[in-house]
């Protein structure tokens, strides 16, 4: 993995947990046979092409939406 393509991924993810999950997702995802979204070249691993993929902004997240309790939370 290339620090130069993590530093970039960085730029556009912030948070490097969410980061380490999604190209950990990716990678499994690449490995199992999905096609990169890239052009890529003979030298990139997985994890190179997942961190580009982050980079060009075709590989992107959406959180998930924080459940409400019905009828408000009044702890009590």
């Amino acid at each position: 993995m290339s620090s130069t393509l993590l530093d970039e991924a960085l730029k556009v993810i912030v948070s490097q947990q969410l980061l380490v999950n999604m190209v950990s997702k990716r990678v499994r995802q690449l490995t199992a046979g999905h096609r990169p979204m890239i052009v890529t070249g003979p030298r990139m691993g997985f994890s190179d092409i997942a961190l580009t993929e982050i980079i060009e902004g075709k590989l992107k997240y959406e959180a998930a939406p924080v459940p409400t309790v019905p009828g408000g939370a009044t702890g009590g």
